[in-house]
Protein backbone atom coordinates (compact mmCIF):
# COMPACT_ATOMS: atom_id res chain seq x y z
CA UNK A 1 0.00 0.00 0.00
CA UNK A 2 1.48 3.36 -1.01
CA UNK A 3 -0.45 6.05 0.81
CA UNK A 4 -3.07 6.10 3.56
CA UNK A 5 -6.62 6.93 2.72
CA UNK A 6 -10.01 5.41 1.92
CA UNK A 7 -9.95 4.21 0.71
CA UNK A 8 -9.12 -11.02 -17.93
CA UNK A 9 -10.22 -13.64 -18.36
CA UNK A 10 -9.26 -15.79 -21.40
CA UNK A 11 -9.96 -13.90 -24.62
CA UNK A 12 -13.24 -15.72 -25.18
CA UNK A 13 -14.31 -15.45 -21.56
CA UNK A 14 -13.64 -11.73 -21.18
CA UNK A 15 -16.63 -10.79 -23.30
CA UNK A 16 -18.97 -12.43 -20.84
CA UNK A 17 -18.09 -9.95 -18.11
CA UNK A 18 -18.83 -6.72 -19.86
CA UNK A 19 -20.29 -6.68 -23.31
CA UNK A 20 -19.69 -4.05 -25.98
CA UNK A 21 -16.74 -1.68 -25.70
CA UNK A 22 -17.19 1.93 -24.64
CA UNK A 23 -18.47 3.01 -21.24
CA UNK A 24 -22.20 2.86 -20.75
CA UNK A 25 -24.71 2.80 -17.95
CA UNK A 26 -25.47 0.12 -15.40
CA UNK A 27 -25.44 -3.26 -17.11
CA UNK A 28 -28.61 -5.22 -17.67
CA UNK A 29 -27.03 -8.48 -18.86
CA UNK A 30 -27.74 -11.74 -17.07
CA UNK A 31 -25.38 -12.83 -14.26
CA UNK A 32 -22.52 -15.13 -15.26
CA UNK A 33 -21.93 -18.23 -13.17
CA UNK A 34 -18.34 -18.74 -12.07
CA UNK A 35 -16.50 -22.08 -12.02
CA UNK A 36 -16.64 -23.84 -8.68
CA UNK A 37 -13.75 -22.74 -6.44
CA UNK A 38 -10.91 -25.14 -5.76
CA UNK A 39 -10.83 -26.00 -2.06
CA UNK A 40 -7.46 -27.76 -1.95
CA UNK A 41 -4.39 -26.20 -3.52
CA UNK A 42 -0.73 -26.93 -4.12
CA UNK A 43 0.74 -24.03 -2.11
CA UNK A 44 0.60 -24.14 1.71
CA UNK A 45 -0.62 -20.97 3.39
CA UNK A 46 2.82 -20.51 4.98
CA UNK A 47 4.42 -20.45 1.54
CA UNK A 48 1.85 -17.98 0.22
CA UNK A 49 2.53 -15.66 3.17
CA UNK A 50 6.27 -15.90 2.56
CA UNK A 51 6.00 -15.23 -1.17
CA UNK A 52 3.39 -12.46 -1.14
CA UNK A 53 4.83 -9.18 -2.37
CA UNK A 54 3.34 -5.91 -3.57
CA UNK A 55 3.78 -5.86 -7.36
CA UNK A 56 3.05 -2.81 -9.50
CA UNK A 57 4.00 -3.99 -13.00
CA UNK A 58 1.89 -6.54 -14.83
CA UNK A 59 1.96 -8.44 -18.09
CA UNK A 60 -0.70 -7.59 -20.66
CA UNK A 61 -2.39 -10.96 -20.17
CA UNK A 62 -6.03 -11.29 -19.09
CA UNK A 63 -6.87 -13.51 -16.14
CA UNK A 64 -8.82 -16.70 -16.70
CA UNK A 65 -12.38 -17.06 -15.49
CA UNK A 66 -11.12 -19.80 -13.17
CA UNK A 67 -8.64 -17.39 -11.56
CA UNK A 68 -11.28 -14.70 -11.15
CA UNK A 69 -13.59 -17.26 -9.56
CA UNK A 70 -10.90 -18.22 -7.07
CA UNK A 71 -10.08 -14.61 -6.17
CA UNK A 72 -13.74 -13.74 -5.58
CA UNK A 73 -14.25 -16.85 -3.47
CA UNK A 74 -11.14 -16.10 -1.36
CA UNK A 75 -12.48 -12.65 -0.58
CA UNK A 76 -16.18 -13.20 -0.02
CA UNK A 77 -17.06 -16.75 -1.05
CA UNK A 78 -19.47 -18.88 0.97
CA UNK A 79 -17.58 -21.43 3.06
CA UNK A 80 -20.49 -22.72 5.16
CA UNK A 81 -23.70 -23.10 3.18
CA UNK A 82 -25.74 -24.03 6.23
CA UNK A 83 -24.99 -20.83 8.11
CA UNK A 84 -23.99 -18.60 5.21
CA UNK A 85 -20.52 -17.90 6.57
CA UNK A 86 -17.92 -16.48 4.21
CA UNK A 87 -14.18 -16.75 3.63
CA UNK A 88 -13.46 -13.55 5.60
CA UNK A 89 -14.68 -12.84 9.14
CA UNK A 90 -17.41 -10.24 9.60
CA UNK A 91 -18.67 -8.51 12.74
CA UNK A 92 -22.01 -10.07 13.63
CA UNK A 93 -21.92 -12.03 10.33
CA UNK A 94 -23.55 -8.96 8.71
CA UNK A 95 -21.22 -8.99 5.67
CA UNK A 96 -21.22 -5.33 4.59
CA UNK A 97 -18.45 -5.89 2.03
CA UNK A 98 -19.26 -5.79 -1.68
CA UNK A 99 -16.75 -6.80 -4.38
CA UNK A 100 -16.61 -5.30 -7.86
CA UNK A 101 -14.43 -6.81 -10.58
CA UNK A 102 -12.97 -4.33 -13.10
CA UNK A 103 -11.51 -5.59 -16.39
CA UNK A 104 -10.96 -4.19 -19.87
CA UNK A 105 -14.49 -5.27 -20.76
CA UNK A 106 -16.37 -3.70 -17.88
CA UNK A 107 -17.32 -3.87 -14.23
CA UNK A 108 -19.11 -6.78 -12.57
CA UNK A 109 -20.55 -7.22 -9.09
CA UNK A 110 -19.74 -10.45 -7.26
CA UNK A 111 -22.75 -12.26 -5.79
CA UNK A 112 -21.44 -14.65 -3.11
CA UNK A 113 -24.65 -16.64 -2.52
CA UNK A 114 -24.69 -17.93 -6.09
CA UNK A 115 -20.96 -17.52 -6.77
CA UNK A 116 -21.50 -15.50 -9.90
CA UNK A 117 -20.76 -12.13 -11.48
CA UNK A 118 -23.55 -9.73 -12.31
CA UNK A 119 -22.63 -7.25 -15.08
CA UNK A 120 -22.65 -3.75 -13.68
CA UNK A 121 -21.02 -1.52 -16.33
CA UNK A 122 -19.79 -2.12 -19.84
CA UNK A 123 -16.61 -0.56 -21.19
CA UNK A 124 -13.07 -0.11 -19.89
CA UNK A 125 -13.01 2.29 -16.93
CA UNK A 126 -9.49 1.42 -15.77
CA UNK A 127 -7.86 4.63 -17.04
CA UNK A 128 -10.56 6.74 -15.43
CA UNK A 129 -10.11 4.75 -12.24
CA UNK A 130 -6.35 5.33 -12.40
CA UNK A 131 -6.96 9.05 -12.70
CA UNK A 132 -9.14 8.98 -9.58
CA UNK A 133 -6.42 7.05 -7.74
CA UNK A 134 -3.73 9.77 -7.95
CA UNK A 135 -2.74 8.41 -11.39
CA UNK A 136 -1.18 5.25 -9.95
CA UNK A 137 -0.10 3.12 -12.93
CA UNK A 138 -1.03 -0.32 -11.55
CA UNK A 139 -4.73 0.58 -11.60
CA UNK A 140 -4.75 1.18 -15.33
CA UNK A 141 -2.16 -1.43 -16.24
CA UNK A 142 -3.42 -4.48 -14.36
CA UNK A 143 -5.83 -6.71 -16.31
CA UNK A 144 -8.08 -6.87 -13.26
CA UNK A 145 -8.82 -4.65 -10.29
CA UNK A 146 -10.86 -5.83 -7.33
CA UNK A 147 -12.78 -2.98 -5.76
CA UNK A 148 -13.66 -3.53 -2.11
CA UNK A 149 -16.66 -1.45 -1.04
CA UNK A 150 -18.76 -1.49 2.11
CA UNK A 151 -22.38 -0.76 2.95
CA UNK A 152 -21.54 0.66 6.39
CA UNK A 153 -25.17 1.09 7.42
CA UNK A 154 -25.60 -2.69 7.18
CA UNK A 155 -23.26 -3.01 10.15
CA UNK A 156 -24.35 0.21 11.89
CA UNK A 157 -27.83 -1.18 12.52
CA UNK A 158 -26.27 -3.45 15.13
CA UNK A 159 -22.99 -1.77 16.09
CA UNK A 160 -23.77 1.92 15.77
CA UNK A 161 -20.78 4.24 15.76
CA UNK A 162 -18.28 1.35 15.68
CA UNK A 163 -19.60 0.13 12.32
CA UNK A 164 -17.14 2.17 10.27
CA UNK A 165 -14.22 0.72 12.22
CA UNK A 166 -15.52 -2.82 11.76
CA UNK A 167 -15.91 -2.28 8.02
CA UNK A 168 -12.31 -1.06 7.73
CA UNK A 169 -11.10 -4.11 9.65
CA UNK A 170 -13.18 -6.42 7.49
CA UNK A 171 -11.86 -4.85 4.29
CA UNK A 172 -8.36 -5.70 5.51
CA UNK A 173 -9.33 -9.33 6.05
CA UNK A 174 -10.82 -9.53 2.57
CA UNK A 175 -7.84 -7.86 0.89
CA UNK A 176 -5.30 -10.13 2.53
CA UNK A 177 -7.28 -13.23 1.60
CA UNK A 178 -7.41 -12.12 -2.03
CA UNK A 179 -3.71 -11.22 -2.16
CA UNK A 180 -2.67 -14.54 -0.64
CA UNK A 181 -4.92 -16.37 -3.07
CA UNK A 182 -3.35 -14.42 -5.93
CA UNK A 183 0.08 -15.50 -4.71
CA UNK A 184 -1.01 -19.14 -4.59
CA UNK A 185 -2.22 -18.77 -8.21
CA UNK A 186 1.22 -17.35 -9.17
CA UNK A 187 -0.39 -13.97 -9.72
CA UNK A 188 0.40 -10.78 -7.83
CA UNK A 189 -1.19 -7.54 -6.76
CA UNK A 190 -0.82 -4.42 -4.68
CA UNK A 191 -3.28 -2.88 -2.19
CA UNK A 192 -4.12 0.73 -3.05
CA UNK A 193 -5.74 2.99 -0.47
CA UNK A 194 -4.96 6.38 -1.99
CA UNK A 195 -7.81 7.57 -4.19
CA UNK A 196 -10.59 10.13 -4.35
CA UNK A 197 -13.61 8.43 -2.85
CA UNK A 198 -16.31 10.41 -4.61
CA UNK A 199 -14.65 10.16 -8.03
CA UNK A 200 -14.16 6.40 -7.77
CA UNK A 201 -17.74 5.86 -6.67
CA UNK A 202 -18.97 8.03 -9.54
CA UNK A 203 -16.86 6.23 -12.15
CA UNK A 204 -18.14 2.86 -10.92
CA UNK A 205 -21.71 4.11 -10.52
CA UNK A 206 -21.95 2.52 -7.09
CA UNK A 207 -25.15 2.57 -5.03
CA UNK A 208 -25.23 5.58 -2.71
CA UNK A 209 -25.09 3.39 0.39
CA UNK A 210 -21.75 1.83 -0.63
CA UNK A 211 -18.37 3.32 0.13
CA UNK A 212 -15.11 2.33 -1.58
CA UNK A 213 -12.41 1.26 0.88
CA UNK A 214 -9.72 -0.50 -1.16
CA UNK A 215 -8.50 -1.11 -4.71
CA UNK A 216 -6.55 -4.28 -5.57
CA UNK A 217 -4.99 -4.33 -9.05
CA UNK A 218 -4.03 -7.93 -9.83
CA UNK A 219 -2.35 -9.73 -12.71
CA UNK A 220 0.58 -11.78 -13.92
CA UNK A 221 3.72 -10.03 -12.66
CA UNK A 222 6.11 -8.65 -15.28
CA UNK A 223 9.37 -10.57 -15.41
Amino acid sequence: MRLPGYSSLCAAAVVGLGGASGMSGVGQEHPKDLPAPVLTGHMPVEEAITKRRSVRDFMDVPLTLKDISQLCWAGQGITDRGRGYRASPSAGALFPIELYIVTAEGVSHYQPAKHRLKPHLTGDVRQALQGAALDQDPIGQAPLCVVIAAAVERTARKYGSRAERYCFIEAGHVAQNILLQATALKLAGVPVGAFEDVKVAKILKLPKDQRVLYLLPIGNPSL
